[in-house]
């Protein structure tokens, strides 16, 4: 037997017990006459010691333990000496005095030490990733990230939703990411895709008569990688039949609340139900579809109040046909002159020529008070409701730069004043996103979600002259200033989904053969449908307050793409490769 508990059971009751406990020798102490070992296995510690006057040879077999040995130990329960328990952990009331002692295996050195939490190389980390999953914090986000999906296994469950896998091999559709390409050996020159979601399938589903479908599904994107973004991902897929937009908020709305109710009771969810706003109105407002609501600070449009400004870049940007809007920022009048410039940095990086600050202290201080009047630089002020002690920030420029711009110094500014509280929660559903958008450098329109999503009812008629007017029956689900969940009302009717096809440039010829199976599986009477998928990565990350989402991942990739543990991808034998009548160029 190699345990009768695990490191985590024992208690004072326990007094006089003998256990077996099997595990990791976590933290090895010898204080000269006695021996310490803090035992681990996944479920705690339990503190080990010698007795060296009666159990010389346990005790000198301790001495032998080096750090994350796996050893089995059989001996006595004991409570601790008064001033010794150890409130950190549960088993702190007692140890355990070994009799008996087996190294089940021995440990090298190790290329960090698991029992810290220190900062270390993420390349490190990566290529010993078992190491990494040995410390208490990433052992801690794999349970919670099992915990979460767990849970929302049994509240789907409990409300009717079927759980229903589908292909990982699948027909190549493009929808707007790059797909890995699978190469077929029973049929050469042909190729299966990796699904970049379960869209297609979860759609068909309800055509089948499904009515509630969840899934936990394993996604795959051939992108470039970023703190949010992986190779392969996990999706909390979900559609179903005979409902509208509110339908389907209701039920996310209800699974997010419970969950952190139930898993995370230290968080607080701010605003139940869930604000809503237009995705018009968040742009307008935050330069952001996906804003951080757990602070104000909002964008004020000052474009028709400076179109006669002394100012030229101001006036001619109006002009133009572009925006000026500013930023007030509470406080902000104690910004040092490097901090203006690192602001001004990020405008550049957006895109924007420059930036423009309204310092209001003692005196109203601006580069630009020499080209205007003092009373157009008090108009603006005004404007933004800003007093003594703000900094105003303004950009502008074209509608996407001033919008991403002036975003990403909001956000900077959370950061600076501290108004990001992690265990403060505020969702906000973004709705009303424009069906399409224009792609300068294809020079024609793109869905903004997929080709899948039903326009508004009351902008159908704009199709036909003003399709770039029309709004979608699509939400995003934000948390915080990021987008954990995404989703729509479908198109269930072939002669719509073909009209949106056309003005995609998507010819009868193409649709057919990219997405005839659904369009076909349309034409025997498909229900009215929609669902939502969400990021569970980005939402497990939030909640164990990580970073990015590599943190919540067991066994992700690098910022490359690539797994460093086992050395992936890598090259294959030429006898393989041919197999799959894949032949090779040579760069």
């Amino acid at each position: 037997m190699y345990r009768t508990h695990n490191c985590n059971q024992l208690k004072a009751d326990d007094e006089k017990s003998c256990v077996t406990l099997s595990g990791w020798a976590h933290r090895v102490r010898d204080h000269g006459g006695l021996i310490f070992i803090d035992i681990r296995d996944r479920y705690g510690y339990t503190q080990l010691v010698s007795d060296p006057d009666n159990l010389k040879e346990t005790h000198k077999a301790m001495e032998q333990i080096k750090s994350e040995y796996v050893i089995k130990i059989t001996g006595t329960v004991r409570k601790r000496p008064d001033g010794m328990v150890n409130k950190s952990i549960d088993t702190g009331e007692v140890e355990v005095v070994v009799k008996e002692l087996e190294i089940l295996n021995e440990a090298d050195v190790l290329p960090f030490e698991v029992d810290q939490d220190k900062d270390l190389s993420e390349e490190i980390r990566l290529e010993h990733r078992y190491l990494d999953l040995r410390r208490d914090r990433m052992k801690n986000n794999v349970i919670m990230r099992h915990k979460i999906i767990k849970y929302i296994r049994d509240h789907m469950d409990k409300r009717e939703f079927l759980e229903i896998e589908t292909p990982i091999l699948i027909k190549g559709t493009p929808e707007g990411s790059r797909e890995y390409l699978v190469p077929s050996r029973l049929h050469p020159g042909k190729f299966y895709v990796l699904p970049q979601a379960p869209q297609q399938l979860k759609q068909m589903l309800m055509v089948a008569g499904m009515d509630k479908y969840f899934q936990i599904a394993r996604c795959f994107r051939d992108e470039d990688q970023r703190g949010d973004r992986q190779p392969e991902f996990t999706q909390l897929d979900i559609e179903m039949s005979f409902v509208e937009e509110e339908d389907v908020l209701k039920v996310n709305e209800e699974l997010a609340v419970e969950l952190i109710k139930k898993l995370k009771p230290a968080k607080k969810v701010r605003d139940v139900p869930f604000i809503k706003m237009s995705w018009q109105e968040a742009m307008d407002k935050y330069g952001s579809d996906k804003p951080d609501l757990r602070f104000k600070m909002e964008i004020t449009d000052i474009t028709d109040l400076v179109k006669d400004s002394g100012f030229q870049v101001f006036a001619d940007a109006v002009k133009a046909g572009n925006l000026v809007r500013a930023l007030k920022v509470d406080g902000g009048a104690e910004f040092s002159r490097k901090d203006i410039d690192g602001f001004t940095e990020i405008a550049k990086e957006f895109g924007a020529k420059g930036l423009v600050h309204i310092s209001i202290g003692d005196e109203i201080k601006s580069p630009i008070s020499k080209f205007v009047k003092e009373k157009e630089l008090k108009t603006i002020i005004d404007k933004c409701g800003a007093k003594k002690g703000d900094m105003i920030f303004i950009v502008a420029d074209e509608f996407k730069v001033v919008c991403e711009t002036l975003s990403h110094i909001r956000v900077e500014c959370g950061k600076r004043f501290n108004l990001m509280d992690k265990d403060n929660l505020v969702f906000v559903w973004i709705t009303h996103f424009p069906l399409f958008e224009f792609n300068k450098e294809d020079g024609k329109l793109v869905s903004s979600h997929h080709p899948f999503t039903h326009p508004m009812e009351e902008d159908i008629d704009l199709l036909d002259e003003e399709p770039e007017k029309v709004r979608a029956k699509a939400y995003d689900l934000v948390l915080n200033g990021v987008e954990i969940a995404g989703g729509s009302i479908r198109i269930h009717d072939p002669k719509l989904q073909s009209k949106i096809f056309d003005i995609l440039g998507i010819s009868k010829e193409d649709a057919g053969l990219r997405f005839g199976h659904l369009l076909k599986a349309f034409t025997f009477g498909a229900p009215p449908h929609g669902g939502i998928a969400w990021g569970l990565d980005r939402f497990i990350m939030l909640m164990q307050d990580e970073p990015n989402i590599r943190e919540v991942i067991p066994f992700p990739k690098d910022q490359k793409g690539r797994d460093l543990m086992v050395h992936a991808p890598s090259e294959l034998p030429d006898e393989q490769i041919a197999e799959a009548n894949i032949r090779l160029l040579k760069f």
